[in-house]
């Protein structure tokens, strides 16, 4: 069935004629005769009553009725796939990291958010490991996170540099300490995330290149819960400083004067994928211009 002749349906009720149907539609009375005869075989229903004045039949009367709705639906649908073909609708779907998920992420989409309000977004908060996994199966369209250990089959791009430092409770002897080094650490207890946070690990090899063996008390699997660990004094903690700003009372944060550096967060891509589309082509743009933004750091 095709959807003009419920238009050219319609405008007969509207006028009362076939004629004037046609004459307002610019087609050929023959032509309006034609899609009529058709509508009503692929309907198997009579919808006009032909004679001196047209009457509705009940089939008619139905169809009238529900004929706006359907051609509303398929105006929508049309207007829904030309907003897809131009990618102004659609989903994206973006895998990021924490600290950058609660304290950089959000910051950056409300323009996002005002230029494309048809797209939806769909953000997945997991592991550099598990959102590498994601990236490489296709189920997610980028990640932020920091560069994988297993790169094959993904494109890396960094943006910024996570600073670190040290967290202690203020009744630490620590936190009277002018300046701090790695080793200063040695036999103290130090709270730390899982075993494969990116964050551990770069602190853990820096640690053993200076000589010393990690101490772990506490392991907390959200390095967002380890400032609240450090107040009530289970230990101290070596994070990133964004996501320990502002300070929970009774804590102090310390640079490490020999710590060579945070870690590299950036954009994670499929090798394999392209990106096109209006909407992903300005969210990489919000991306590049908010995350490569210095945030909180404790050198400035």
């Amino acid at each position: 069935m095709d959807l003009r002749t419920i238009k050219t349906f319609q405008t007969i009720v509207k006028y009362g004629s076939f004629q004037r149907a046609a004459e307002e539609l610019k087609y050929a009375q023959s032509t309006v005769t034609t899609q009529i005869k058709n509508l009503e075989s692929a309907l198997g229903v009579t919808l006009l009553e032909r004679g001196k004045n047209l009457q509705l039949t009940e089939a008619g009367k139905l169809l009238n009725e529900k004929g706006d709705l359907l051609l509303k639906g398929f105006e929508n649908l049309q207007s829904a796939m030309e907003d897809l073909v131009n990618g102004e609708s659609g989903i994206i779907r973006i895998g990021v990291m924490e600290p950058t998920a609660s304290f950089r992420f959000p910051q950056i989409l409300p323009p996002f958010k005002k230029k494309f309000p048809k797209i939806q977004l769909s953000i997945q908060i997991h592991s550099v490991k598990i959102l590498s996994e994601m990236v490489k199966k296709d189920e997610v369209d980028l990640a932020i996170c920091t560069a994988p250990e297993q790169a094959l089959g993904t494109i890396f791009e960094p943006l910024f540099t996570e600073e670190v430092a040290l967290l202690t409770p203020d009744s630490h002897y620590l936190s009277e300490k002018e300046t701090i080094c790695l080793k200063d650490l040695e036999n103290e207890q130090l709270l730390a995330t899982s075993s494969f946070c990116p964050f551990r690990k770069n602190l853990e090899k820096q640690l053993i290149e200076a000589g010393i063996n990690p101490n772990y008390g506490i392991e907390v699997s959200n390095m967002l819960a380890l400032k609240h660990f450090v107040q009530t004094d289970f230990g101290i903690a070596v994070v990133p400083v964004i996501a320990i700003t502002p300070l929970l009372e009774g804590t102090v944060i310390k640079p490490i004067m020999d710590f060579d550096k945070g870690l590299t967060v950036g954009i994670m891509r499929n090798e394999e994928r392209s990106y096109q589309g209006k909407a992903m082509e300005y969210l990489l743009e919000l991306l590049h211009q908010g995350l490569k933004k210095p945030v909180n750091s404790l050198t400035e």
